[in-house]
């Protein structure tokens, strides 16, 4: 039996050219919806920004390396702006001088946007928990999609986050809506009300200052 004398599975059989072209046809057709397309298009081409803090930050560069290969998953395009970056990774010990700055970060890049939180500085403070000048969990300043525990987590470990980051935006809704918590921007509990940066961070959570022409953009 030659190639064009295959038949098309539930019907009846064809010969010569008519079955090489149905066959074809049948092999070549995938029925879905669009938001199905958009979502595989945007788990498979993730844009991480280059931007790393602390540690956990050699940790992100390894996985670009030959050895891991982030490029296998599609997200080896490490982007310097965050303007052309949907991934924030943040990889490291997070200070509160700091925080303003990844919440500019954040806010410059265009949505849809996810984040991943790695190791347990950038969780919950790691060995400085307690301490003054650390950040508690950047998810006080960016919505956490994927937690990537360690001190510092190998980059297996990065990579499991990725791979569990892109199977949740497989399953993204065409509302947008997301299972992650949005922070409330309140940081009332943790520094005074006439600190610099309290002010600073708050100016960039909603309702946001009206905008000065003598002001520099975000």
């Amino acid at each position: 039996m030659t190639q064009d004398t295959i038949p098309i599975a539930g019907q009846p059989a064809l010969v010569g050219a008519a079955a090489g072209v149905d066959t074809d046809v049948e092999q070549n057709i995938l029925l879905t919806g669009v938001d199905t397309v958009m979502n595989w298009a945007r788990s498979s081409s993730l844009w991480p920004t280059m931007f790393g803090l602390a540690c956990c930050a050699m940790e992100m560069i390894a996985t670009a390396t030959p050895r891991y290969d982030i490029s296998r998953f599609g997200a080896e395009i490490f982007r310097a702006s965050p303007r052309q970056a949907d991934l924030m990774i943040v990889s490291g010990t997070c200070t509160w001088k700091m925080a303003p700055a990844i919440r500019r970060i954040w806010l410059q890049m265009p949505e849809p946007k996810w984040a991943i939180s790695m190791g347990g500085c950038a969780i919950m403070g790691g060995p400085f928990a307690y301490g003054y000048s650390v950040l508690p969990g950047v998810n006080l300043i960016v919505p956490v999609d994927v937690y990537v525990p360690g001190c510092p987590p190998r980059p297996e470990s990065l990579l499991t986050g990725l791979i569990m980051l892109q199977n949740k935006i497989m399953d993204a809704k065409v509302t947008g809506q997301r299972e992650r918590p949005e922070p409330d921007g309140d940081f009332s509990r943790y520094l005074p009300p006439d600190d610099p940066i309290r002010r600073e961070l708050e100016s960039l959570f909603p309702p946001y200052p009206p905008f000065e022409a003598s002001e520099s953009v975000l």
